[in-house]
């Protein structure tokens, strides 16, 4: 997901996870952006409220986020015996 910093006229790039719970709502989080997430009935509002997010974080936290962002590799599943 890209996002655009207005002032600075600068985009940024952003990998989103998107699980959905057992009462079918959808969650999104933002692996770069520690305790950036949020969630929504569908996925395109799923999808406008992550951007909202991301907007908000970067206007709060600016100084936490890490200049060379982290490069997305893969999602797996692991099983493990409990």
């Amino acid at each position: 997901m890209e996002i655009r910093d207005v002032e600075n006229n600068m985009k940024r790039d952003f990998t989103i996870i998107i699980e959905q719970d057992e009462d079918g709502i959808y969650v999104a989080s933002v692996p770069e952006l520690e305790g950036c997430h949020t969630q929504a009935k569908t996925l395109d509002e799923l999808r406008e409220r992550i951007k909202e997010a991301i907007q908000l974080y970067l206007e709060v936290e600016s100084d936490l986020v890490k200049e060379v962002p982290l490069e997305f590799v893969g999602i797996q599943k692991v099983e493990v015996s409990v």
